[in-house]
């Protein structure tokens, strides 16, 4: 599929501004509410910024680092550093000054912009480098429009667009070269997209490459992005932006599900008799239609007035235009899918890592198939591995590892095909389904492996649990960890052990012995980001978890 232009930043950004309609290019929330920014102005910005940075001497190649959430200001600064050839350097509001330190100098960052007072002290103590904040940017824009220097030098679709830093589970993280034709490829081929009438809900972390494909994505396509730089506040932001497109990390959804489903259960008599049977409806609704079979008129009234009891205002809370969700980053359990299924809201997966700009797989409005992460993306091919590892080679595959060749050697093949570390099955119809990171299988000291993630996935659908780790590598048998959802617990009455054991039971019941939990242990505390269980995009750090809960694992194997 050509798209027309260099694949390129710039030219993306250009055919964007060219391409666009009469709606704004971001909504931005202020105190007074949420103002429109149109793509006239966004562009004008953008051009002030990129020849503000050539007037304070950033040149091609020079890296520029940026630490703030998800606001315009980081998107304007995405487009124009990206737009003289200078080099994107993320980080994440989470890190630590000393983990902001090591990217910092590793990448070799030349200038730092910064969202506030606080950010702005964490990099002074770790960083002699200039540091520009956002409340300073009107001036340096000012800067640029004053700017008669020398203009930008030409970008080419081989240039270093961007250093991603993986947030990794062990050592220090690698900073993933992706190239200006590596964005524009992942941001112009994914086929489940969105248009001109669409308004993009993004909270998403932009130093993760999920939320730059979100992003630039929705540019190429003209779609509004709406900005949400405090997770807490997407709720309401939801109900204010009335967004038809949500790209979400499976916690995100997971919640939705057991709020809905705790909703149900805490309602007494009638009123919970009648949510359970709309849930009822919609999945045999949703089931027929994915099997291509028309609904009945009973099934199709049916679902008419479980619409109006029950999922109509589940709908509304998430602004009553939502038609499709994509969830990335880490697995959705399929009772979580089914779930958005059987209200009338499409939640697909796609696949896709920071080296290979988060594209690779992805399912489509129209050809998706659920728990399975759909099939390549245009111009992508995957195979597997003799033992099951997914292997790709691809446009939007990155250049490597910054100044480490050694871990760039090792992420490929002798004939150049990148190996993901995820472990998948490919079906007849070219659908991939991921069964479990590589390093992740659990091979038991009776030497069975197992996908911890499936088991994990399972425990999550219930709405009483939050988190689940499975152990059992090198044990004799398998065991969990598990964190709770204390207002659901609470709500309940009960015992949270029997609780457990109940979900503990019915996971068991569908799993040959060897897969299934002897014993679990309920934790004092949910696992958290302060405490680097959790990495930016909500992911388990199992190693971390490992060594922090250590006493709890051993009393399970005592």
């Amino acid at each position: 599929m050509g798209t027309g232009f260099e694949q390129t930043a710039p030219a993306l950004w250009r055919y964007a501004v060219e391409q666009a309609g009469t709606a704004p290019a971001y909504l931005e929330e202020r105190a007074d509410g949420w103002r429109e920014v149109s793509w006239q102005e966004a562009d004008e910005r953008i051009a002030a910024l990129g020849k503000a940075l050539l007037a304070r001497g950033v040149g091609k190649g020079d890296p520029v680092a940026v630490l703030a959430r998800t606001r315009l200001e980081w998107l304007l600064l995405d487009w124009a550093i990206m737009s003289i050839g200078a080099v994107v350097v993320g980080l994440y509001p989470s890190n630590t000054a000393g983990e902001c330190g090591y990217i910092l100098g590793h990448s070799g960052s030349v200038l730092a912009f910064v969202e506030d007072d606080e950010q702005q002290q964490k990099i002074a103590s770790v960083y002699e480098g200039p540091i520009v904040r956002f409340t300073d940017l009107p001036a340096f824009e000012a800067e640029g429009r004053a700017h008669n220097g020398a203009a930008a030098e030409t970008v080419g679709e081989d240039d270093l667009a961007t250093l991603i830093y993986t947030s990794g589970t062990t050592g220090p993280p690698k900073g993933c070269m992706l190239t200006h034709r590596n964005l524009v490829n992942a941001a112009t081929r994914a086929t489940s997209s969105t248009g001109r009438d669409d308004v993009v809900l993004l909270f998403l972390p932009m130093a993760h490459s999920f939320a730059r494909i979100a992003h630039q994505g929705s540019a190429f396509n003209g779609a509004t992005v709406a900005l949400v730089a405090d997770v807490a506040r997407v709720p309401e932001a939801l109900q204010r932006t009335r967004p038809t497109f949500l790209p979400a990390v499976p916690r995100v959804y997971e919640k939705i599900h057991a709020n809905t489903l705790g909703e149900i259960e805490r309602a007494t008599g009638v009123k919970r008799a009648l949510g359970r049977w709309a849930l009822g409806v919609g999945m045999r609704a949703s089931a027929q239609r994915r099997s291509g079979r028309p609904l009945s008129p009973v099934l199709a009234l049916q679902e008419r007035l479980a619409d109006r009891i029950v999922f109509a205002k589940v709908k509304e809370r998430l602004g009553g235009r939502l038609r499709l969700g994509v969830s990335g980053a880490a697995p959705l359990g399929i009772d979580v899918l089914e779930f958005f299924s059987a209200l009338g809201i499409l939640v697909i997966e796609g696949y896709g890592l920071t080296e290979t700009s988060s594209s690779l797989s992805v399912n489509e409005e129209d050809a998706y198939r659920l728990g399975t992460v759909g099939r390549a993306v245009t111009g992508c091919e995957v195979k597997l591995d003799e033992d099951g590892e997914i292997l790709v080679k691809s446009a939007s595959v990155f250049a490597g590892y910054y100044k480490d060749p050694e871990a760039t050697a090792a992420a490929f093949t002798e004939d150049g095909w990148f190996r993901t570390g995820d472990v998948g099955e490919i079906d007849a119809d070219g659908y991939l389904k991921i069964t479990d990171r590589k390093k992740d299988l659990i091979i038991t000291a009776g030497g069975k492996n197992i996908a911890p993630q499936n088991i994990e996935n399972a425990l999550k659908a219930s709405r009483f649990v939050s988190q689940a780790v499975v152990i059992g590598d090198r044990r004799p048998y398998v065991t969990a960890l598990i964190t709770l959802e204390q207002a659901e617990v609470a709500s309940s009455g009960r015992d949270p052990e029997e609780l457990v054991q109940e979900v503990v039971d019915e996971v068991n019941r569908d799993r040959v012995r060897v897969e299934q939990i002897k014993k679990f242990r309920i934790l004092d505390r949910d696992f958290s980001q302060e405490d680097g269980e959790l990495t930016p995009t909500l992911k388990l750090r199992r190693r971390v978890v490992h060594e922090h809960f250590a006493d709890e694992i051993e009393r399970l194997y005592a």
